[in-house]
């Protein structure tokens, strides 16, 4: 679940630096390039590995960055419940860290998570500063089931991860506090963390 980004990946590109950059769905030909920036992090105990079938049967998941044929980033939106979704895998070259690129693929991955009308996306973070700004709010991590350990047991941090989560609700009008919170470990989809209301006011109240 830990992804490489940090507030540098999130500066804002200087108009008139090299050849635009595209956003686009992940396909099949961008896995090598994918794995290469992912197991490099990987490689330096900051994001979790991943294999050429894991990305494979992910790759629908996948939004990149490129310029020109050059990857640039990735990141995913992966499916908990019809209704909640979480931003991971997220990651940048080195070369392009203060080209913008981390803020496109979340302003990206946040439109997709719109466009399957899920009611809330949530993502692990240490640059809490930027996702306040695109509408998120820092949560408390909660209980996660099943679903979602398989992953955090492969992570180096897995007993001491110092991630902070972060929630952005995307649909107010279903927002309901007993759907979020009513959640056991043996549920199917991961309880959402409640909100924090103890950091600086942004916490996010129930209906």
């Amino acid at each position: 679940m830990i992804s490489s980004l940090q507030a540098d990946a999130f500066v804002e590109a200087k108009t008139g630096a090299g050849l635009p950059l595209t956003v686009r769905k992940a396909v099949m030909h961008d896995i090598p390039p994918i794995l290469d920036l992912i197991n490099g992090y990987a490689a330096r105990g900051v994001m979790l590995p991943r294999t050429e079938f894991e990305l494979s049967e992910a790759i629908r998941d996948f939004t990149v960055v490129l310029q020109g044929d050059r990857l640039l980033g990735c990141g995913a939106l992966h499916f908990y419940s019809p209704a909640l979704g979480e931003i991971r895998s997220l990651a940048v070259t080195e070369q392009a860290k203060t080209q913008g690129v981390g803020r496109r693929l979340v302003d990206a991955l946040v439109r997709e998570a719109q466009d399957y009308e899920l009611d809330a996306a949530f993502a692990f973070t240490y640059v809490t500063g930027f996702f306040r700004k695109v509408g998120f709010h820092v949560v408390e991590r909660g209980v996660l089931p099943l679903k979602a350990w398989k992953d955090c047991l492969r992570c180096p941090k897995f007993q001491a991860c110092d991630e902070i989560a972060v929630l952005r609700i995307l649909r107010p009008e279903r927002w309901s506090a007993e759907v979020w919170q009513g959640a056991t470990p043996d549920d199917q989809f991961i309880q959402i963390p409640i909100p924090n209301r103890n950091s600086q006011g942004q916490g996010i109240p129930p209906n």
